[in-house]
């Protein structure tokens, strides 16, 4: 069995203003990846330095507003009906990836739409850095103790603080290096050595198909939510959620494909 290393979930203190891991997480990834669309931009010359810079206000408020939307919607629909007040306490914790993910692409629907620019011009580069966030937010989960596997008995199982007395997977980390650090290879490897940046929509769906079935692998070693369950006895939500956007970015990458070789 391997030993959790128990870290503090504050990652720094200032007087009585206390900065916790996960969101330190949120800022690096958001702040990261907007560096990184500007050397996509560089290459692809989608947008302006003006546009440039009033990208990362879309994309904060579509993160936030969809996650925290998506969670409410998506995981605990009851309880917020009965405690209207709570949803916006996001500091409580309660934010979902697909959510999130719904949120970002609304932003840079109408980010795209107000700049006259090509939606998926831009949404492929945030789809191509989107997994740096993801990578981030799992190892936040992990140092939090949250989120943790299914019980097991297996020799990757490791005791969590709030997981009760019997070892479980850290499923945190499966995530992190599937649907974070893989994730992000395999859409840098397209966007650049590929240059699928020449053929939009493919890396928007190249995103969707990779992270929906690193999510339905992860989430069979994920503990589902409490306040949900399984559904079927077997599925979690996540798994739910993620068949869609498989379905959608086949749909994506072949259109893009067919496009690029004018059989449309």
């Amino acid at each position: 069995m391997l030993t959790y290393p128990v870290i503090d979930p504050v990652a720094l203190q200032i007087g009585p203003v206390a900065i916790r891991w996960y969101s330190l997480a949120y800022i690096i990834g958001i702040v990261g990846g907007w560096w990184l669309i500007g050397k996509m931009n560089k290459r692809a010359n989608v947008m302006n330095k003006e546009q440039y810079d009033n990208l990362m206000t879309y994309g904060i408020l579509g993160i936030i507003l969809g996650g925290r939307l998506g969670y409410v919607l998506f995981y605990n629909l009851g309880h917020f009906l009965k405690h209207p007040g709570e949803i916006l306490m996001v500091w409580q914790g309660g934010m979902s990836f697909h959510g999130g993910m719904l949120g970002s692409i609304a932003a840079i629907f109408i980010f795209a739409r107000r700049n006259k620019i090509k939606f998926f011009s831009v949404m492929d580069m945030v789809a191509a850095v989107a997994p740096l966030g993801i990578l981030l937010g799992r190892l936040a989960n992990f140092i939090n103790g949250e989120l943790y596997g299914r019980i097991t008995t297996s020799e990757f199982g490791m005791i969590f603080p709030h997981g009760g007395p019997l070892p479980r997977y850290p499923s945190q980390l499966m995530e992190a290096s599937l649907e974070g650090l893989a994730l992000f290879l395999i859409l840098m490897f397209l966007y650049w050595k590929k240059e699928c940046w020449k053929k939009p929509a493919l890396v928007s769906g190249a995103f969707l198909i990779f992270y929906g079935c690193f999510r339905i692998i992860s989430e069979c070693f994920r503990e589902p939510d409490v306040q949900l369950g399984y559904f079927f006895e077997a599925v979690t939500m996540g798994q739910i959620l993620s068949i869609p956007m498989i379905i959608f970015g086949i749909y994506l990458v072949i259109n893009a494909k067919r496009k690029n070789t004018g059989k449309n």
